[in-house]
């Protein structure tokens, strides 16, 4: 069964979890920017808790094509967001092993949130060697036939999931197990064994 979805910044656990059950991804690209979702936004664990991280954009409004949504470089989101994941995760046991590349994708200054976010899910997805084929959609469909998973705004962060399904594993801060965090937390915290946990 196919798994179809609008693309999210730096995507939380639940997504993937329903990702690595899927036989192919189909990526929204017909839809409209929607403000304050997963889109522009993810949320890790810092030793002050579970924070969001929000990549400013130019123009982003109903009437805007997912696809044509630019990033605002004009802002110092870049340098906040990866000073803030470093310190974060910064003595993780896989930091190390996978902050290079992280950062070499931030780095890249991709000019649109749709491209930025399909650069970072490629890399998730080998990273966690999950190996999916990725389709776009050709055009915007509101109601899908049986057989397609359609997941179109359900994960989303003014929600409770009703897919959400996270077993605790161990965080680098928190005697409280937070949940459903951006993907970014269990690599770093379990590396190779993430695939598992999945």
């Amino acid at each position: 069964m196919p798994l179809l979805s609008e693309i999210h910044y730096n995507p939380c656990i639940a997504y993937f979890q329903r990702v690595n059950k899927t036989d192919e991804i189909w990526l929204e690209q017909h839809e409209h920017y929607l403000k304050q979702s997963y889109r522009n936004r993810c949320s890790i664990l810092t030793a002050q808790g579970v924070k969001d991280l929000t990549i400013p954009v130019k123009k982003g409004n109903r009437k805007t094509l997912i696809t044509e949504v630019e990033i605002d470089y004009d802002q110092k989101w870049l340098n906040t967001h990866w000073r803030t994941i470093k310190s974060g995760y910064g003595s993780a046991p896989y930091f190390t092993y996978y902050s290079d590349l992280l950062q070499q994708i931030l780095e890249q200054r991709v000019p649109t949130l749709f491209g930025l976010n399909e650069a970072l899910l490629n890399f998730y997805l080998k990273s966690l060697q999950i190996r999916k084929p990725i389709t776009y959609t050709k055009e915007y469909i509101t109601l899908y036939p049986n057989g397609v998973l359609d997941l179109r705004n359900q994960i989303h962060p003014k929600k409770k999931s009703a897919i959400l399904d996270i077993k605790p594993y161990q965080q680098v801060f928190g005697k409280q197990f937070a949940p459903n965090l951006s993907i970014i937390d269990l690599l770093f915290s379990q590396g190779p064994a993430a695939k598992n946990y999945l």
